[in-house]
């Protein structure tokens, strides 16, 4: 069965999965229920910032470090789209090759397909299939749409805001968006000009949070991920976060995760039954016709449409 060769780290069940997973083939649902009691164990580490930011040299030089410590690691990289075959365009796989022939690494590249937010429909699913192999630490690298690349906050347990020096003068700007959710800041490529500059901005930005003593506050690492400088350091500021983080119980984590994973399956499924029965009644061919004549405008052809579905 193939929960049971993924259970024991079978890489090429798992990547079958996965692939399953993101194509939304019928019955790999079914692994995921067999897979889920098993997970739980992972350090789940998001990654986001803007592009160019330097987020997969980053992740590499976190992997070299992770596994001289022994730890297992799982990459989920999450890729703009192929306008051609609506697959994942792989430039962020590129720079993590050194750890391709790495049996305890295990890299995932997926396509938004359209989700907007960072992250992929189906991320919590290879989520789960990375934690359920046994991999100790998990990676996961949105996609770098900008502001409200703001989804990995309900997927990880510790979320890396990745800046550089060239975004100092836009900090001010953003702060109300992507760097609110940041448990730890990585000011990358912090030997460029400016680097100072842009860690005194954030560091002014933070002063102004008002903080309980309880509170996580945020520490700003600097890094140059091309030179695996920082990165000792960034790794050890993402096991002091974990430590608080279980200090403050799992109940938010898990019930915001839980929140999130319901909603998406629970909207996935509805429509997926939604238009099986329109399918076959043709209404929804028949409500397009008549909206493409003038007939009826969209909105009452929505409220029209789901009156047929409740009555079925």
């Amino acid at each position: 069965m193939q929960t049971e060769k993924i259970l024991s780290g079978d890489m090429k069940a798992a990547a079958q999965l996965m692939r399953g997973i993101e194509d939304g083939v019928p019955g790999k649902m079914r692994e995921l229920k067999n897979l889920f009691p098993h997970t739980g164990r992972a350090h789940v580490i998001g990654l986001t910032g803007a592009p160019g930011t330097g987020k997969s040299t980053l992740i590499d030089s976190m992997v070299h470090d992770l596994r001289k410590k022994g730890k297992s690691v799982g990459i989920l990289a999450i890729d703009p789209t192929s306008p051609l075959s609506d697959g994942a365009i792989l430039g962020d796989r590129v720079r993590m090759q050194r750890h391709a022939e790495d049996k305890s690494v295990f890299i995932k590249s997926i396509a938004t397909r359209g989700h907007l937010g960072g992250l992929s429909r189906s991320a919590f699913g290879i989520v789960t299939v990375l934690d359920a192999m046994g991999k100790d630490v998990i990676l996961v690298e949105t996609v770098g749409v900008g502001q409200d690349e703001v989804d990995v906050m309900r997927l990880a347990h510790t979320t890396i805001v990745v800046i550089t020096a060239e975004m100092g003068d836009g900090i001010q700007a953003i702060k109300s968006g992507i760097l609110e959710i940041a448990d730890i800041f990585a000011l990358n490529k912090a030997d460029q000009m400016g680097s100072d500059i842009t860690l005194n901005k954030i560091k002014m930005m933070l002063n102004m949070r008002q903080l309980s003593k309880e509170a996580w506050d945020p520490p700003v690492v600097q890094t140059s991920a091309i030179r695996g400088q920082g990165i000792h350091e960034l790794l050890r500021q993402t096991q002091n976060h974990l430590v608080y983080f279980k200090s403050q119980g799992l109940d938010n984590y898990r019930n915001q995760k839980t929140l999130t994973e319901l909603t998406t399956h629970f909207k996935k499924i509805l429509v997926e039954r939604a238009l099986s029965i329109l399918e076959l009644k043709k209404e929804w061919q028949t409500m397009m016709e008549r909206i493409t004549r003038g007939e009826i405008d969209p909105y009452s052809a929505a409220e029209e449409l789901v009156s047929v579905i409740l009555k079925k």
